[in-house]
């Protein structure tokens, strides 16, 4: 009987036809407004419809109307699911109140500080960090505790930049309205208890484990923190530095708790109860019930409620020994969970998991299937000729020479027959399994290579050999630190240690082969060439169709891979861009011919703190800025001063950009102890081959089609061994008629200075220094700069007061136009030499992305 493919996967994956449906209804509700009433109207019309025709025997109509009446459930359901305005709390940002609720999740812990969360009302929560002070220890907080703290309070806030994360939004969906700080010592155990007791019991549990953790690897900082992230899916106390070389080769999927850890750990728990002869039906239904409550103890994140979802629906159709369909499995998981919320459609995270789950079931289990798979199973019972005969005759052929292999070897080496046949499949199988994980790892690599640009910039061309070891080593080590928490064993525990450091180790080293290749979002058109040319090839059947599809996606992938597409800019124009870094500086500049000058990478201050931030501002905010306008790289990195506000994001951006100099104001001697940043951001540049230009006042030269004159720091200022804000780099660009003033966060014994020097006269743009602080800007600088348009780049409700009231009042006096990151996010201001023009947020040029997608 003959095979007809393309019949037996529409029949065999019914529901692909009504997921696709619904999540285009998902889409089409945010472009085209629906209200409740219409969206329901025309979800019941069409059903009506589909049922008339049905009747009649109209087979077309009825289904081109129940397709219809699908996308407007979509539709509905997207609608249904709009969330209300969030609620409010009677304080001022940043005012200290009092807060009190339940504690509603257990804390975590990273060097002096904790977070937990609070609820203060039923579905609305306020993340809290509390900090130590030396000689102060963090409070032992549980689920279902009533506290009340002394907290600054605040509401999230994005990052004021096109294509920006969601914060704000990611925090909302675990109703999270609020973030708040306070010292450990300000807190109050309250009498009574709060919560559910199921939660209570859940949260418990997963408390227990995460201490279990930490008593086991107590004194290993790493271990401790790798194992409760791989196991428990607690993220908090991970280092980025710990996890970057897994991020640069693709392999950061296997320390987050995702579909896969639910995977290994419900085959391992279903291999011990079948070894305990525990029938097949009851094994499955019994370990779908042990990963719901695994799914729970994990904080219930949705790659391990979609994965217990899956084993579910699979014990299901098993047990009515219904044929069991990936794509089919895939399709019903993804219907239930974007008709319980349809926000999962524009989640990374949701995206990633069922595109790599499509694929490797579309693309990755027929490679597998027409090459090694049945040569793998034909390696079962290797010394029973018997079997070849109702084998396919390539198995067959193959059994037949791995027997003589095997007899060969039996003969050289004296060994008993099965001793043998071991020798010969045993390493068959592993070649097998490698050559299995690499196919596995380039489909889903080729697969996702668009949302992965999309998302996070980076194709890992390495992620083909390190996946086949990381994955085999975390899939081991995941069941063995399970086993080790259940059982409290120390040796099990330093099993599971020692191979997340050969994991390390493996990682580490494909990390240093790594090309630090970063790729722009592709322009609309390639993205949609690439996914058709996917789409195309997936369903081709017959040799040319084959070779012509898989031609154009080869084509559409090289291409989004060597982007030769130019940067987003007006040439014959002069550009200043603020990027919202949030409490610090980064000033994109665009000269006239198209070289670009980026001064300062902003940077989170850490106050003396040993453990670093959480977020790189270079590579997670100012990096992805660049990328979508397309810029590759940048000609000139300037530094104004040391301060980590200014410093902190540069060394990604010298990694990500490969500028050809770095142009420096006054720096602190590199041997003192408070240069680390400066020390290490030069020795970074020294790698690169990154010319570093120390720029001093009086030089004045042509660049890019415009004229930099630079105003300080003077020739007889001396850098203290600390950094300070007098150290800025003060520079004017002008373009035909207009200049620009950028003052880092030069303060008033410079302005003064350059002021006695004749320096500075009437500028168009003038970027305010230091943050609009009463440190800077005084009056007889803004009257003679007197600037038509002033940028102030300061942080939302920041803690310093930036900018002052009365520099605002200053420059409004002046009649200039004010424009603050805090308020306006990104700021850019353009001359062509003549004319002035302003953009604020996202007006400004920006690339394309994926619709509100987050991760």
């Amino acid at each position: 009987m003959r095979n007809r493919p393309a019949k037996n996967a529409s029949h065999g994956n019914p529901l692909l036809g009504p997921c696709a449906a619904i999540a285009l209804g998902v889409l089409s509700a945010r472009f085209v407004s629906f209200t409740l009433p219409q969206a329901g109207l025309l979800t019941a019309a069409f059903i009506a419809l589909a049922a008339i025709a049905a009747l009649r025997g109209a087979r077309v109509l009825a289904g081109a109307c129940c397709c219809l009446g699908l996308l407007s459930t979509g539709i509905w359901t997207a609608v249904a699911h709009t969330p209300g305005p969030p609620p409010e709390i009677d304080a001022e940002a940043r005012e200290v109140v009092i807060l009190g609720g339940c504690v509603v999740e257990p804390p975590a812990v990273s060097g002096a500080r904790e977070r937990f969360v609070v609820e203060l009302e039923p579905k609305t929560r306020a993340q809290v960090t509390l900090y130590t002070r030396a000689g102060e220890s963090l409070p032992a907080l549980r689920y279902g505790q009533n506290i009340e703290l002394d907290a600054k309070i605040r509401k999230p806030h994005n990052y004021g930049n096109p294509g920006a994360f969601d914060y704000a939004r990611y925090l909302a969906q675990r109703d999270i309205y609020w973030t708040a700080s306070g010292a450990a010592t300000s807190l109050r155990v309250l009498p009574g208890h709060c919560g559910s007791p199921f939660q209570k019991f859940i949260m418990d549990l997963r408390g227990a484990a995460l201490t279990r953790i930490a008593r086991m690897y107590q004194g290993n900082t790493y271990q401790t923190a790798m194992v409760q992230a791989i196991l428990i899916g607690q993220n908090y106390p991970l280092q980025r530095v710990w996890t970057e070389d897994y991020r640069n080769t693709g392999t950061f999927h296997t320390l987050v708790i995702s579909g896969t850890h639910v995977a290994i750990l419900a085959a391992f728990f279903l291999f011990l109860l079948r070894v305990c002869f525990v029938p097949e039906g009851s094994a499955l239904f019994i370990t779908s019930a042990v990963m719901w409550l695994y799914a729970l103890v994990a904080g219930w994140g949705a790659p391990c409620v979609r994965s217990a979802a899956g084993l579910t629906l699979f014990s299901v159709a098993r047990y009515f020994h219904r044929e069991r369909r990936p794509l089919n499995l895939l399709a019903a998981v993804a219907i239930g969970f974007l008709l319980l919320d349809p926000d999962h459609l524009f989640d990374a995270s949701f995206q990633l998991t069922f595109l790599a789950v499509a694929f490797l079931g579309a693309f990755a289990k027929p490679l597998i299937d027409a090459t090694t798979g049945p040569l793998a199973r034909g390696l079962a019972g290797l010394d029973d000729a018997g079997r070849d005969i109702h084998l396919a005759p390539r198995v067959a052929a193959f059994r037949v020479e791995m027997r003589l292999l095997a007899l060969t070897l039996r003969m050289a080496l004296h060994a008993p027959r099965r001793v043998a046949m071991w020798i010969v499949a045993i390493p068959a199988r592993v070649a097998f399994f490698f050559f299995e994980v690499a196919a596995v790892s380039a489909v889903a690599q080729v697969g996702l290579a668009l949302p992965m640009i999309v998302y996070f910039h980076r194709v890992g061309l390495s992620g083909l050999s390190a996946n086949a070891f990381i994955v085999p080593i975390l899939g081991v080590a995941v069941p063995i630190a399970f086993v080790a928490v259940f059982t409290g064993s120390m040796w099990v525990a330093k099993l599971a240690g020692w191979l997340l450091g050969i994991s390390r180790a493996v990682v580490g080293w494909h990390a240093s082969i790594e090309p630090h290749w970063r790729v722009p979002p592709p322009p609309v058109w390639l993205g949609v060439a690439f996914g058709l040319s996917l789409l195309a090839f997936a369903l081709a059947a017959g040799h040319v169709w084959r070779i012509a599809t898989g031609s154009a996606l080869g084509i559409a992938l090289g291409l989004m891979l060597w982007h030769p597409f130019p940067p987003e800019f007006r040439r014959g124009e002069l550009e200043m861009t603020a990027i919202d870094v949030g409490q610090g500086d980064s000033i994109l500049v665009v000269f006239p011919d198209g070289k670009t000058m980026l001064m300062d990478g902003g940077g989170i201050a850490g106050f003396g703190r040993a453990e670093r931030p959480k977020i790189d501002t270079g590579e997670d905010v100012v990096a992805p800025y660049l990328w979508q306008r397309s810029f590759r790289s940048i000609n000139i990195v300037a530094l104004s001063h040391a301060h980590e506000d200014h410093i902190g994001g540069l060394p990604a951006i010298l990694d990500d950009f490969r500028p050809e100099e770095l142009w420096t104001g006054a720096t602190p001697e590199a041997s003192t102890p408070g240069a680390a940043s400066w020390r290490n951001l030069r020795a970074k540049a020294e790698k690169s081959g990154v010319k570093i230009v120390p720029m001093l006042a009086g030089r004045k030269f042509a660049f890019g089609g415009a004229e930099i004159e630079i105003l300080a720091p003077m020739g007889d200022y001396i850098p203290a061994d600390e950094p300070k804000n007098n150290d800025s780099l003060v520079m004017r660009i002008r373009y035909g008629a207009r200049t620009f003033l950028l003052c880092g966060d030069a303060e008033r014994p410079i302005e003064r200075r350059m002021l006695a020097g004749d320096e500075i006269a009437h500028t168009d743009v003038l970027k305010v220094g230091h943050h609009g602080s009463r440190t800077s800007s005084i009056p007889q600088f803004l009257d003679a700069a007197s600037p038509e348009f002033a940028v102030i780049s300061a942080g939302y409700d920041n803690s310093y007061g930036h900018p002052n009231r009365d520099v605002l009042e200053r420059l409004m006096d002046r009649h200039a136009a004010v424009y603050r990151t805090d308020e306006d996010g990104l700021i850019t201001i353009h001359t062509d030499g003549k004319r002035l023009a302003a953009e604020i947020g996202a007006g400004a040029p920006l690339g394309f992305t994926f619709p509100l997608g987050v991760f």
